[in-house]
Formats: C-alpha cells, structure tokens, sequence
C-alpha cells in the first residue's frame, strides 16, 4: 500500500488524556475526527496518536507525569482551547451533544461574523467548531 502524502498543516497540538484510548473514540465519534496513527505504549498506553478533521491535526497521547503532561482534568481547569474551522455548526453540535460532549456555548452568531459553538470533552479540553478563518481583521504589517 503507497504511503499517504503528508499532510499540510503547519500547526499540530499535542494532547494528553487520562484515558487516551477513550478520548480518541469520543473525539471520532462525538466531533467527527478520524484516526490516523495510534502507537501503543505499555500498560495499555497511547505512546502517540495522530487524528485529522478536515485539514486540521491533533496529536493525542497518554497523560505523562513525569515530564509533567497532564489531562485537563486531573489539573481541574484548562489554560488553552483548540478551534476547528467546520461549515456547519450547528449540525455538527447536535452530533457532539447527541455523543455526549458538554456544550459549553450553543452555536450562536458572533460580531466578527462567524457562527460557532463551544464544547468541553471528557477530559477537559476545550474546543471551539465554527465558521471563522483567521485573517480576516488583521492589521497590516
């Protein structure tokens, strides 16, 4: 079997999950990502892991104490979200909140012009899906 291009995305977060293997089907079933690599590490373990949506990646592996990489929570809070550009917003927030994802913020239109919901996985990463595309009130220079 040929090998898949490599993908184009310059940007990929890594995160780190209590319960990888859990977190990899909830993020398949509930916001529609697919995996693509999923290395296993001792003890049952996700050593590394590799999901696309649309362009977009997110790699995802098994908390790590010891270098301190820690699930949302086990810390009780977050210090960063992801956002995902989808087309339909709303559609895909049924899917999650159907799947069981926590629906911080229902779709609703925002005044820089996009549409977008927010939503919490089990874990505690917080994830935002909409309509916006970075760029469009950039200043130049």
């Amino acid at each position: 079997m040929p090998a898949l291009p490599a993908t184009t995305a310059t940007l990929y977060p890594s995160l780190y999950c209590d319960d990888a293997a859990a977190a990899i089907d909830f993020l398949e079933c509930a916001f529609g990502f697919r995996r693509r690599l999923v290395v296993p590490g001792p003890d049952g373990r996700v050593a590394h892991s590799e999901l696309t949506l649309g362009e977009a990646v997110v790699m995802l592996g098994s908390s790590r104490p010891e270098r301190g990489c820690l699930s949302p929570r086990r810390l009780g809070g977050t210090s960063q979200g992801l956002s995902v550009f989808i087309e339909d917003p709303d559609t895909h927030c049924a899917r999650a909140r159907a799947a069981g994802a926590e629906i911080v913020q229902a779709p609703r239109d925002e005044e820089y012009g996009a549409r977008g919901y927010m939503a919490r996985d089990p874990e505690g990463h917080l994830w935002w899906f909409g309509t916006y595309r970075p760029g469009a009130y950039w200043n130049e220079g």
